[in-house]
């Protein structure tokens, strides 16, 4: 790529994708500039990486052809308007934010705008995020396509219209704080049956990694799989058993339900 990259923001998602592009070998330091307005978080960025840091985002929409906003939703209206007199139709500006649609940003700083919405969640930390991207007219395909590489540094990412980036949200975004909860009622399980708190742990933790790459792999349904495991009169159908008694499925579904309501909820404001 022969862009200059540039966050505004520096936080959790920031350097996660900073550090996924740069990993990647998609930039070189010297094409990348981030923004803050946390000093602490500049240096650290800048002593890690060693790349270009500020804390005036001006500066950096006046140099950056992409520029990712990850920072808080909160803000967005206040970065945006500080910036707009300065972003041009060939720059691609990209948000990372529920609530805040395309034509949210393209009332702030013009319809004539190139935007990409992106959806990501936290396990991009570690390189296994799941991104939804959509973009407005104004992004072609091949520039749509650019922003998804730099996504599937850190993970993986699928283009979506924009009327499922709330579902994105319920089944993507907020889906690791359920697996979280999920892997810790696991290992409770297990330190009711004796084993010590972080063994407990590893093998939740495992046996969830295990599973996804399983599905991801193999290509098989999950319910093929499920049935793999559930010998005749065994153990596991026992507990699947218990799991569909106690409402399981239809208690992951409605929580989906309710989190995608909630993030149009904040879209309609």
């Amino acid at each position: 790529m022969n862009h200059i990259l540039g966050f505004i923001g520096s936080g959790n998602i920031g350097q996660a994708m900073l550090g996924g592009v740069l990993k990647a070998k998609l930039l070189d330091n010297s094409q990348i500039i981030v923004s803050d307005v946390d000093q602490q978080k500049l240096e650290f960025v800048h002593n890690t990486y060693g790349i270009k840091t500020t804390d005036d985002s001006r500066v950096l929409a006046a140099e950056a052809d992409v520029i990712i906003l990850a920072i808080k939703p909160g803000i967005y209206d206040v970065v945006l308007h500080s910036i707009k007199d300065l972003i041009n139709k060939h720059q691609i500006i990209v948000t990372i934010a529920a609530g805040k649609s395309m034509a949210d940003v393209e009332s702030i700083i013009g319809a004539d705008t190139k935007i990409v919405r992106a959806m990501p969640n936290t396990p991009a930390l570690v390189n296994e995020g799941m991104t939804g991207l959509c973009c407005n007219a104004n992004v072609s395909a091949a520039e749509l396509q650019e922003i998804k590489v730099i996504f599937e540094s850190f993970g993986q990412a699928e283009i979506i219209s924009e009327a499922l980036i709330d579902t994105v949200v319920g089944i993507g975004s907020s889906s690791p704080a359920y697996v979280f909860m999920f892997i810790e009622a696991l290992a409770d399980g297990g330190v009711r049956g004796g084993m010590s708190r972080n063994t407990a742990y590893k093998f939740a933790a495992q046996a969830v990694l295990g599973s996804a790459k399983m599905v991801l792999e193999t290509g098989l349904h999950p319910g093929a799989l499920k049935d793999m495991v559930c010998s005749p009169g065994g153990t596991t159908i026992e507990s699947v058993a218990s799991l569909e008694n106690d409402g399981f499925r239809s208690a992951v579904i409605k929580a989906v339900k309710v989190c995608t309501d909630k993030s149009k909820l904040l879209s309609s404001k």
